[in-house]
């Protein structure tokens, strides 16, 4: 009966493709390639959406119910900032390992694509490598300074504690969450997506489970709140890492790691870290970004700061299938740059990105239209603002897929270098300025690094906000469409698979 049901959900969702095929938008082999290795990924990709939907969903509704017996909504607002301050320091090794194993995905594909199967191996293990290098120093800073972390981005006390706690908690399991990725990545570089979507079938809604026992206080635990989010999500990471080292040590899968003979090879590590650098540039280009602007957020209150953390956790669950084609996207443009086949590449490329922008234009109109029913679920305290910024996302939803996917196929052809400079300027120059217009116009900003004092604002208030928002995702995509479609990353993908040793 199951498997009838499997055939019959893989059947409906096939249609899809061979519709678009049909409307003579999609070329139905590539747009079929790219979708059996995209469904996986977005599988994973929308399970951990959920997850940290999940997590803004139990703590808004956990904090919100003790509120309530204390006549005041504050403390909920508090709790969700606190996550929200706290998931953003989170994210800067989770941007690192994503860079890092953006290396680890463009050498494993184009090592398989050139049937270079061993060093491809050998790539897995010098990723491990490279990501204890990073993971470790970092756990140990973050452990140390979390409050004064958090105390950078609010002034309000128990956002501050509650931020600091789950900080503290879930900076534990980055060296786990690595490696986790970084077999993810390397299964996906040779063609597997499905393995690690079993994995997060089994690691996520186990993460979902921990956190509303943990968080509400279920089956005569204590109700931790924010710290009951991080132990579940620190424990789920643990899980996760300890099955994929056992499915790569077993050697039954498309790729392996190999724990005895060379441990260092100095050529791949440069080459893996030549890609992941400028992605390592975007990603903290962006996460610190963020911190300014959740500054700004800031000064308008922690109500403000809670309606753009759950608009934006809604929005993501239309976006989430950016993170699957893009992951189709590498795999299929760097194996086909592997194999000498440029023509071929530059049309998986453009195949992927139209499928792509078909799928998550269709999700992104239901959220659009479901805006309110979502943000009451949450039980926002402000439901029009949180109905604003949820459709605010949505208008982005084109740009992100443009930007997310063509970003795919530039990194499995190791150019990672425009996406890094589309996120500077989409960050610094575009976002930023907008959203400093916002402040009050005698708002005075204090740059203790620089010793001077700034009045930035322009009185513009949320609207500027939401015009940051929205032009930051179009600039990116402009920049990463007029790349993939200069064509010059040919030459650089056939350059570093042939330098790759």
């Amino acid at each position: 009966m199951l498997r009838a049901a499997f055939r019959r959900v893989t059947a409906a969702l096939y249609a899809f493709p061979a519709l678009l095929s049909r409307l003579g938008f999609l070329d139905r082999e590539k747009g079929e390639e790219a979708f059996d290795l995209a469904v996986p990924a977005m599988v994973t990709g929308g399970l951990r959406t959920l997850l940290r939907t999940a997590d803004f969903f139990m703590v808004s509704v956990a904090a919100g119910g003790g509120a309530a017996a204390a006549g005041s909504i504050a403390a909920g607002e508090s709790a969700v900032a606190a996550l929200e301050f706290g998931f953003q320091y989170y994210f800067i090794p989770f941007g690192l390992a994503l860079a890092l194993t953006s290396g680890t995905i463009s050498v494993v594909s184009r090592l398989k694509g050139a049937d270079r199967h061993r060093e491809a191996d050998f790539a897995i293990k010098q990723s491990l490598w490279l990501s204890i290098l990073i993971s470790v120093p970092i756990t140990v800073f973050t452990w140390l300074y979390a409050e004064p972390l958090i105390d950078l981005l609010t002034n309000d006390p128990v956002a501050v504690a509650e931020g600091a706690t789950y900080l503290r908690i879930v900076m534990l399991s980055v060296a786990f969450r690595f490696w986790g990725m970084i077999a993810s990545r390397a299964l996906a570089g040779a063609g597997d997506t499905r393995t690690p979507m079993y994995v997060r079938l089994l690691t996520l809604p186990t993460n979902v489970v921990i956190n509303a026992v943990l968080i509400f206080g279920l089956l005569g635990f204590p109700a931790l709140g924010v710290a009951g989010a991080a132990i579940g999500t620190a424990a789920a990471n643990v899980l996760a890492a300890a099955i994929f080292f056992a499915l790569l040590v077993s050697g039954r899968y498309s790729v392996q790691l190999r724990l005895g003979g060379k441990q260092w090879d100095w050529s791949l590590a440069t080459e893996i870290v030549r890609v992941a650098v400028p992605l390592a540039g975007t990603r903290l280009s962006r996460t610190f970004g963020r911190f300014p602007f959740l500054f700004v957020l800031g000064v308008f209150g922690s109500e403000v700061v809670a309606a753009y953390a759950i608009g934006r956790r809604v929005m993501l669950l239309a976006l989430m299938p950016a993170w699957g084609y893009s992951t189709a996207s590498s795999t299929l443009v760097g194996q086909a740059i592997g194999a000498g086949e440029d023509d071929e590449a530059a049309e998986y490329g453009w195949q992927t990105l139209r499928i792509a922008l078909a799928t998550q234009l269709v999700i992104a109109a239901a959220i659009f239209a479901a805006a309110r029913p979502l943000a009451a679920a949450f039980a926002a305290a402000d439901l029009d603002l949180t109905v604003t910024f949820i459709r605010v996302f949505g208008l982005g939803v084109a740009a992100f897929s443009v930007s997310r996917t063509l970003r795919g196929g530039l990194r499995g052809a190791g150019d990672t270098s425009w996406p890094f400079y589309g996120g500077l300027i989409s960050t610094y120059l575009v976002r930023l300025p907008i959203a400093f217009a916002a402040l009050p116009a005698t708002f005075v900003v204090a740059v203790p690094l620089l010793g001077v004092s700034l009045t930035p604002g322009l009185g513009w208030a949320l609207p500027a906000i939401y015009v940051a928002i929205v032009a930051d995702m179009y600039t990116r995509a402009a920049v990463n469409f007029v790349r993939f479609r200069s064509g010059k990353w040919r030459e650089i993908g056939a350059r570093a698979t042939n330098q790759t040793t």
